[in-house]
């Protein structure tokens, strides 16, 4: 025998998998059956074992280790701009069009199924990020074309038949030759960024001008989203101004269109989702809504589009948490668990109160979303959603962080699942308007929808009279608010504000006492700390037991 016989492996903690999503989730099976969707539980049950499997997972690891490439000619030097995925990209876009995660909600509209469908985003995107932004691009833009009148493009027939299919469809050719089709989006540019006014993208039509009508099409993009698109919706300039288009990847009984893709974006995480800069060649494309409106049709979109910027922060978020707590559980530091350690646990408890808080808010709107006939809810979407996007997806940054040092020295190694998860959070943040953006759009929304504050204050009201700090915490914001003459300035703690008190106003209603008590003594506070820092007498063995039920055991 070998004297050299040293290595031999112990506490090193084995992969997380193989295991259900929904089944660990205590709190989403709860807030699914509260928010309406209980009729999709198998469904979403079902989803959730897929997602956890050995093999699924390591699809979403391979698909980011493997980004898209751009393939700019074919081998006899045709121009075609194709972009390359691997298949790991392809089986993860199956599952979620098998779901029907990127129209369903639409196309067979029932009780509870906006929920149902955030529920469902909520476990995809702790696999696999990146397929998150076609599934999105596409959901936003299925309602928009559902209500296009008939005109040069049908879009009623042949194209909301290939949106609402349920195959995912991976081939380069034109509609009339695929099962389905997702759609992108085409807004800023190099010069403009936030400020889509500043488009110079111009153009002209080729007939009666107007809703309807062919237009060509002549510019640039600088952030050209789902560059694989089978269409993309624009923005660009016409002689009624700032104008949307439908731009679609070929034309109609025609060619391939005159879009040229000039370069993939090298990005900081997102690696599996291809974004690319593009130029309108005079590429052809058809004028949606009314000239002049491009504006108010993709402000419409963005509700869709930075709810699923929550949902997808909670999915990092929550996919972070269960990871260190898996972590934690099976390493030992100190003759213990880590999971035994006081201040371990304080940390865990209080990522945990994060995420449920987190998921709760963005399953509410997704309700809200669902009684959009009623004027108090759409009020909800329109000043919950930009106050949710700040607030959820700035602190999921610094959750998952948190959730990283937990791992050590093991969390920054890129063959665990740490940095991945890391890399893709900030973008949430950024993506369909910052921080700024997201806070003075709550602004807006208070002060131009008669509905939004009285509809607030309900979903308060059924939280009070039950712990003082929130009592105190309402009154707060109710006097920030009134100080008009501040209130830009204060805008980002006015939003932020909202979220946390619309968070503690779920918890206080629906979670365990244990999980409400804390996060008001920890969020409404006026001074905030850092994650660790919940207060002699939390419950963490409640908190923790319920966000990772095998803690319940040790």
């Amino acid at each position: 025998m070998s004297s050299f016989a040293t290595h031999a492996v112990v506490n090193q903690v084995p992969p997380l998998e193989d295991y259900s999503l929904y089944d660990t989730d205590p709190a989403l099976r709860e807030a699914v059956r509260r928010e309406g969707a209980d009729a999709w539980a198998g469904d979403l049950n079902a989803h959730g074992a897929w997602l956890g499997r050995a093999q699924t997972l390591a699809a979403g690891a391979e698909a980011n280790r493997c980004p898209p490439r751009l393939l700019s000619y074919d081998r006899g030097g045709h121009r075609i701009d194709h972009v390359e995925f691997h298949p790991s990209w392809n089986l993860l876009m199956g599952g979620i069009m098998a779901r029907g995660l990127h129209s369903r909600a639409w196309s067979q509209p029932a009780h509870g199924a906006h929920v149902a469908r955030a529920a469902a985003y909520v476990m995809q995107g702790q696999v696999e990020a990146g397929t998150l932004c076609p599934t999105t691009m596409t959901f936003a833009a299925v309602p928009l074309l559902q209500r296009e009148p008939a005109g040069v493009v049908d879009f009623g027939g042949q194209w909301l038949t290939a949106l609402y299919s349920r195959e995912f469809d991976a081939s380069d050719a034109p509609l009339s030759a695929k099962r389905s089709a997702l759609i992108g989006m085409g807004l800023t540019e190099k010069q403009g960024g936030s400020d889509l006014r500043a488009a110079t993208t111009r153009a002209t039509p080729l007939g009666a001008p107007g809703r309807g009508g062919a237009y060509q099409l002549v510019g640039h993009k600088w952030f050209f989203s789902v560059p694989q698109a089978d269409a993309h919706l624009v923005l660009a300039q016409t002689d009624g101004g700032l104008s949307c288009f439908f731009v679609p990847r070929w034309i109609p009984d025609g060619p391939r269109n005159a879009i040229r893709v000039r370069r993939l974006k090298d990005k900081l995480g997102n690696r599996s989702n291809a974004s690319a800069e593009v130029e309108f060649e005079e590429a052809w494309g058809v004028m949606v809504g009314e000239p002049g409106r491009g504006l108010s049709v993709l402000l419409e979109m963005a509700g869709a589009t930075r709810l699923d910027c929550v949902l997808g922060s909670a999915a990092l978020l929550r996919q972070a948490l269960a990871q260190s707590a898996h972590h934690a559980l099976h390493r030992h530091a100190f003759g213990k668990a880590l999971i035994g350690q006081p201040l371990m646990r304080n940390v865990l408890a209080d990522l945990a109160l994060e995420s449920e808080a987190a998921m709760a808010l963005g399953l509410r709107l997704a309700r809200a979303v669902d009684e959009r006939a009623d004027a108090g809810a759409r009020a909800l979407v329109r000043v919950g959603t930009p106050a949710a996007k700040l607030w959820v997806c700035k602190r999921a940054v610094s959750a998952v962080a948190e959730c990283m040092e937990v791992w050590g020295g093991n969390g920054y190694v890129e063959e665990g699942p740490m940095p991945r998860i890391y890399r893709e959070t900030p973008v949430n943040s950024i993506w369909e308007g910052s921080g700024n953006v997201m806070a003075l759009d709550v602004l807006r929304a208070l002060l131009r929808e008669p509905d939004a504050l009285p509809a607030l204050e309900a979903e308060f009201a059924r939280a009070a009279g039950q712990h003082r700090g929130f009592d105190e915490a309402v009154a707060r914001w109710r006097a920030l608010l009134a100080d008009g003459g501040q209130a830009e300035f204060q805008a980002r703690r006015i939003a932020g504000g909202l979220a946390r008190l619309w968070q503690a106003a779920l918890l206080i209603e629906h979670a365990p006492d244990a999980v409400a008590q804390a996060f008001v003594a920890s969020r409404l506070q006026p001074d905030g700390g850092m994650f660790g820092e919940l207060a002699a007498g939390a419950d963490t063995q409640a908190i923790l037991s319920r966000a990772w039920p095998a803690v319940g055991a040790c």
